[in-house]
């Protein structure tokens, strides 16, 4: 049991805390202090706890019992680092850095070289030896502190860097000389006064307090707000902040800074991968800034070349790191002067292949266990792996060659800014996103974007790391483009491109292609087989897919699904050449003529039965009656529906007059479902004797069909009793003949349906619930018309997550879970599934399986992030029930 401290110190042989505490230490924090318990060259220094970030949030200064602690953790580092922080003659100077406990690379901030000022800066050039390298520091901490402290705009600094380069004809910043770098420095001073009408603070303890205040307030900014919506991370978690010693990676050219990864993440392979900047700071390498150099390899101006006693330290810490924890890991590292120093050692982002050669060959080779291997691939990661491909025979027309950062291929048109991308993604289009590189401000617009290219930065750039995480392909180092962002232009040689031009990104070979290429289907590894065939072992429940085709069917079928679990009989019905009839049998005076227009689809509809059964031979199909209101079948332009009267040799106003009468002001809440086969018995009855001739037809043919008929929309157990003794009058006379009989169900979807469900069981062989509408039903929101203002809730934290993405277990669970009560109550082998979209995703599943449901029915490319998600639930609750056994 961990005692909670104000500080928590690692480094010099001392650990408080350890590599379990992510929720309190945060990812990095947590990682140091694991590190140091290892005994690894980790900078001394201390981590300020999650919680505490919570409780300062709107303070306009930190506690003075938080300043006590920080002057305890100040007092440890010097202790260790025998300088002393403030001190003229020998400085310590400190890193501030956030750490989430789940990894958002570039979301929050940094503020490196705190404790320069004026008067420290002779001291650490007298010190080093390198008053270049001291006036490099100083310059870099103003404009961190000035842009991330005081809010001066980063572009302003860059204007100055830009003209101070142009005026040296610098290539990158450490070409820049001596002179420049104080002019730099006086230049930033100035600009830092001006914009915030204060100077930049000289106090070494005034930047810190500040840097560790901005830390905090970084959690609540705009891109950090929206990774966290867009990956599932609770806005309340807060951020832990890491005060660490500062070691050099810019103190000449036997000092580097760098980040490896122990496998290739984009691969899988097992090799040391990674890149690194000789005398250069870590900002200049995860900022694509200027492009690194190769860790290892043949290339002379590799580490491994360059400085082989570092490349063998890095390259055997690799390996007890990737062995310690369990999992490839992604390391930062610092070489000041030939001695290495790791700073951040964490479970690194990969691509979905990768993720999943990783977690198998690490299984292979004895590493970790095969549950463990389950346990490495995140359920999301999978819906990357089905994406398409290009076409390898398909001509090309290469436009410019980088570094295949994420595989993957896209089309699209050029975007040259994040809020461009997702302007024109909202309107409806597929865009490339291009940048010189990215910044962590370009989130949302990377989210929007099919693809991202680069023309700066290497593999562990800031873009590669995001992209390999989102499942975007991404070339990166596209160093033949020439972007023009406020004439939005790409010029490549003499091919110049604007935002109506057509690129594709192939991510896996690094190229950017002109025009559309064509794709072909994803080709699944072995790797992927191997793994979910060891989930399959542990899952507990079933997982059926969502398919209204026989190929649709099919592909559920390659993907993992054992049966369906909703086939909408409506989606059959819009066909273009099938709609006519649709609309003759609502048209239709009486009953007899709909029956006249129905019989004419019935042949139609008994082959999308034989399909879908023939592609589930030996498993269930779950075919759901007539669900939409029928205005839904209707024209509304009034060229349509002057084309329907001629069409029926009717007068315009008798269609016009009947599209009114349909007319609902709320449809999804009208006539439909189980009223329109109340109401017009025929529909329902053409679907009954439809599937039982398709049944039977198809068991002819020698295929075991497995027939489940879904009754929709039931608020009354009367309802569900009228319909089911009138599909029963309609089956029988083909019962007999079947080899087994078709079980009459229903869907649940509304709140009075779950409070009366043991009514509502006496008549039904299975429930199955449709969460998409009982999520509405339940919230009395339209899920068509909350995109208007779900996202403010998200924003304003009034709800956690969009409840119609993931299941909202306090209302619609309970609704569940007191559903699943009472109809077991009344038939205690009542079959239960699920098939809403909330049945192909992970933390729903993961909540439904502990008992709930039998089954989850979810699209056909979800049916694997299913699978996965229930093995790993299954396999996190038998962790937790072992646990709870030993501590009893």
């Amino acid at each position: 049991m961990h005692r909670e401290r104000g500080i928590y110190l690692f480094g010099g042989g001392h650990a408080d805390g350890d590599g379990g505490q992510k929720a309190l230490l945060g990812g990095k924090g947590a990682g140091l202090a694991e590190m140091s318990r290892m005994g690894l060259p980790v900078p001394p220094g201390f981590t300020i706890p999650t919680t505490v970030s919570v409780q300062v949030t709107g303070q306009a200064e930190l506690p003075t019992a938080l300043c006590a602690e920080i002057e305890r953790g100040v007092a440890h580092v010097e202790a260790h680092m025998g300088r002393g922080f403030g001190d003229p003659s020998s400085p310590l100077l400190l890193s501030v850095r956030s750490g989430a406990r789940q990894s958002m690379p570039g979301m929050m901030d940094t503020i490196l070289n705190v404790g320069l000022s004026e008067q420290t800066l002779e001291g650490l050039a007298r010190r080093t030896g390198e008053e270049r390298f001291a006036w490099d520091a100083y310059r870099r901490l103003l404009q961190m502190f000035g842009n991330v402290v005081l809010g001066v705009d980063h572009f302003y600094f860059e204007e100055e860097l830009h003209e101070a380069r142009q005026s040296e004809a610098a290539k990158a910043d450490n070409d820049l000389s001596l002179l420049a770098l104080r002019g730099l420095a006086e230049r930033f001073r100035a600009l830092i006064e001006q914009r915030t009408g204060t100077p930049f603070p000289d106090d070494p303890r005034a930047q810190l307090y500040a840097s560790i205040a901005a830390v905090f307030r970084s959690w609540h900014n705009d891109r950090a707000r929206a990774y966290r919506e867009l990956n599932g991370i609770p806005h309340h978690w807060g951020t832990a902040c890491n005060v660490q010693a500062m070691v050099f990676g810019n103190l000449g050219e036997t000092s580097a800074t760098g980040v490896f990864f122990t496998r290739n993440p984009s691969t899988g392979e097992r090799v040391l991968y990674g890149e690194y900047l000789p005398n250069a700071q870590g900002e200049d390498v995860v900022a694509g800034i200027r492009t690194p150099l190769p860790l290892c390899g043949d290339d002379s101006d590799s580490l491994e070349a360059t400085m082989p006693p570092a490349f063998t330290s890095l390259r055997d810490m690799a390996a007890r790191l990737e062995s310690h924890f369990g999992d490839m890991q992604d390391v930062e590292f610092t070489i000041e002067e030939g001695q290495v120093f790791l700073l951040q050692s964490r479970a690194g982002k990969r691509t979905a292949h990768a993720a999943l050669r990783i977690a198998v060959e690490m299984a292979e080779e004895g590493a970790i266990s095969r549950e463990a291997a389950v346990l490495l691939v995140h359920p999301q990661q999978l819906d990357a792996l089905l994406h398409p491909q290009l076409d390898d025979e398909a001509p090309r027309t290469l436009l410019a060659r980088g570094l295949p950062a994420s595989p993957g291929a896209a089309t699209g048109r050029l975007a040259f800014t994040a809020a461009e991308a997702v302007a024109r993604a909202e309107a409806g289009e597929d865009v490339i996103l291009v940048r010189t590189e990215t910044t962590p401000d370009d989130i949302r617009g990377m989210n929007a974007a099919r693809a991202i290219v680069t023309a700066r930065g290497g593999m562990t750039s800031h873009a590669a790391v995001v992209a390999r995480q989102m499942g975007r392909c991404c070339v990166v180092g596209c160093s033949a483009l020439s972007l023009d962002v406020r004439g939005r232009t790409l010029t490549v040689g003499e091919v110049v491109l604007g935002p109506a031009d057509t690129v594709t990104v192939d991510g896996t070979r690094g190229e950017l292609l002109l025009g559309e290429v064509p794709k072909v289907p994803p080709r699944l590894t072995e790797h992927y087989g191997t793994l979910m065939a060891w989930a399959d072992v542990h899952r507990t429940i079933r997982v059926r897919a969502n398919a209204d085709t026989g190929g649709d069917a099919s592909l559920a079928r390659r993907l993992g699904a054992e049966g369906i679990g909703l086939a909408r009989t409506e989606h059959m019905f819009f066909a273009e050449d099938r709609i006519q009839r649709m609309r003759e049998m609502i048209l239709a005076p009486n009953a007899d003529a709909r029956r006249a227009a129905l019989q004419a689809l019935l042949p139609e509809q008994r082959e999308d039965f034989k399909a879908l059964l023939r592609a589930m031979d030996g498993l269930p199909v779950t075919i759901r009656l007539l669900d939409p209101p029928l205005h839904e079948f209707l024209p509304k332009a009034k060229e349509d529906i002057t084309a329907l009267a001629d069409q029926m040799g009717l007068s315009e106003a008798a269609v016009l007059r009947l599209v009114e009468r349909l007319h609902e002001s709320n449809p999804m809440l009208g006539h439909r479902g189980c009223r329109l086969g109340i109401t017009a018995p025929e529909i329902y009855e053409m679907q009954c004797q439809a599937i039982a001739e398709a049944t039977l037809e198809v068991e002819a043919e020698g295929v075991d069909a497995h027939v489940e008929i879904m009754v929709p929309l039931i608020a009354e157990a009367r309802e569900l009793e009228r319909l089911r003794a009138r599909a029963s009058a309609c089956l029988a006379p083909y019962l007999p003949a079947l080899r087994r009989p078709l079980l009459i169900g229903t869907m649940i979807e509304l709140p009075r349906a779950c409070m009366t469900a043991d009514a509502i069981a006496a008549h039904a062989d299975f429930f199955s619930f449709g969460t998409n509408d009982l999520t509405q039903t339940v919230y009395g929101i339209s899920r068509d018309d909350a995109a208007l203002f779900l996202p403010h809730y998200l924003a304003e934290d009034i709800l956690p997550v969009d409840p119609f993405m993931v299941l909202d277990r306090d209302g619609v669970g309970s609704l569940i879970q007191e559903a699943v009560r009472r109809g077991r109550s009344r038939r205690p082998d009542l079959k239960i599934g699920i098939c809403g979209e909330h049945g192909g995703e992970p933390a729903s599943v993961a909540w439904l399986q502990r008992g709930l449901v039998d089954y989850v029915s979810c699209s056909p490319y979800r049916v694997p992030i299913a699978r996965l998600a229930a093995a790993q639930a299954a396999l996190r609750d038998q962790q937790r029930d072992t646990h709870s056994l030993t501590s009893d």
